[in-house]
Parts: structure tokens; sequence; C-alpha cells
């Protein structure tokens, strides 16, 4: 046995008594303020989805998403501000090349 932090964990070679020992279909409650639950259920309805963790659910994902999302583009604005000296000095000798040509039609 040993002890982490005010977990006590056992060790057993070959052992997995917490998968074995855990219900496969648990219920959980979250205690909501008045409002919040009323934006849940009005968000379960306005979805069409059966259960009020489904909601949770989809927000979570959202949220990830977003977070996900907000971190791509933070790192988009940091190679660009990395790459903007260096394209001022090749667009001028790019923009000699750009009507390259045109004269011929």
């Amino acid at each position: 046995m040993r002890k982490q932090g005010t977990l006590m964990l056992l060790e057993a070679p070959g052992a997995c008594w917490y998968d074995t020992s855990m219900k496969k279909n648990t219920k959980s409650s979250i205690t909501l303020p008045h409002q919040e639950l009323k934006r849940v259920v009005a968000l379960q309805a306005r979805l069409k989805l059966k259960t009020k963790v489904e909601v949770v659910r989809r927000g979570l994902r959202l949220l990830q998403d977003l977070t996900d999302r907000e971190i791509l583009r933070e790192s988009y604005q940091r190679a660009s501000l990395a790459t903007r000296p260096s394209l001022s000095e090749e667009l001028p000798e790019l923009d000699g090349l750009s009507s390259e040509g045109l004269d011929d039609l």
C-alpha cells in the first residue's frame, strides 16, 4: 500500500480492482443555481437533447473547440508578426515580377 496525498493506492501486480469494482452506469449530479438551471433546460429544449448532461457535454466540447481555436489563432498571429519584416523587404522585388509578360498579351 502506498499513500499519495490523502488517497491510499493498493499496489497488487496484475490486479486491476478499480476497473472491475466500478459500476458502469452510475449517476452523478451537479447542483446549479436557479438561473443556470433554467438556461440548461432552455438549451435542452432548443437543441432537442434528451438529458441535461448532453447539454453540459456539448457545452464543454464547444468550449474546448473555442479555446483550441484561440490557441491556434495566437500561434498564427505570432508567426505572422515574425515574418512581417522579411515580407516588407521581399514585396518590392515581387512587384516588378507581377506585371512581367503582360505586355505580350
